[in-house]
């Protein structure tokens, strides 16, 4: 059983790999995180600082956040692979949007979209959520497909639902290809979506770090590194 799931997960990623290498041409991975300071993002800055060389946003009991919030990469996401190292402290969530948009008042830093979702729950660990919008499209553990008409269809499966230790240093990794979103956790695929959806899916849109309306909560993020993809001319 082992080494048939190995052998259907390498032939997976090579069919991806050859499918679109003919397509596309990949950029370097650029840092959008220098160690030191936010430069580059923008967010309320009550919530989010840099400590110990790591992007860290905290909310507290005595100042519960009225809505989620989110810091907001300066620049914009369409073809990529996204990748960070995070961890999260506290009985709460946070998530990496990506090809989302900002809404309401620019101060609130409010953002609706594509989230690769970090949550406790190991069901949730690296779901795909749509932020403001469809909600939970795809569960740890599913390869999707999205119909033109919204109906989530499970295809498949990725990697085991397993629970993992969030409170120490994990990685994410999130790649899109035109309609097709892949989120990894420690290097496992989480969810393999296909989003038929014309009405709701995204092809570009801002990058952004959540951080949650609810309980007190701490989220790290460091290592941040973007690959952008482009179409071959």
């Amino acid at each position: 059983m082992m080494k048939s799931f190995r052998f259907h997960t390498i032939a997976f990623v090579l069919f991806f790999a050859v499918q679109y290498s003919g397509q596309l041409a990949a950029q370097e991975f650029e840092s959008l995180f220098n160690g030191k300071d936010l430069s580059g993002w923008s967010g309320d800055e009550t919530l989010w600082s840099v400590q110990d060389g790591a992007i860290t946003g905290t909310t507290t009991k005595e100042n519960p956040l009225p809505h989620n919030k989110f810091l907001i990469w300066d620049g914009e996401v369409a073809d990529f692979t996204f990748k960070a190292q995070f961890r999260l402290v506290g009985n709460n969530n946070s998530g990496v949007q990506y090809r989302s948009q900002r809404f309401g008042q620019d101060t609130e830093f409010r953002v609706r979209g594509y989230q690769a979702d970090i949550h406790a729950n190991p069901p949730y660990t690296g779901m795909l959520y749509d932020e403001g919008g469809r909600g939970i499209v795809a569960q740890r553990g599913q390869k999707v497909t999205v119909n033109n008409d919204g109906k989530i269809e499970v295809t498949g499966k990725t990697s085991e639902v397993v629970e993992e230790d969030l409170g120490k240093w994990t990685s994410i990794e999130v790649t899109c290809v035109g309609n097709r979103l892949i989120h990894k956790i420690n290097g496992k695929v989480t969810v393999d979506i296909t989003d038929n959806d014309e009405k709701n899916r995204e092809f570009a849109g801002l990058l952004a770090l959540q951080i949650h309306a609810g309980a007190p909560m701490t989220i790290q993020f460091k290592d941040l590194q973007l690959k952008k993809m482009s179409k071959k001319k």
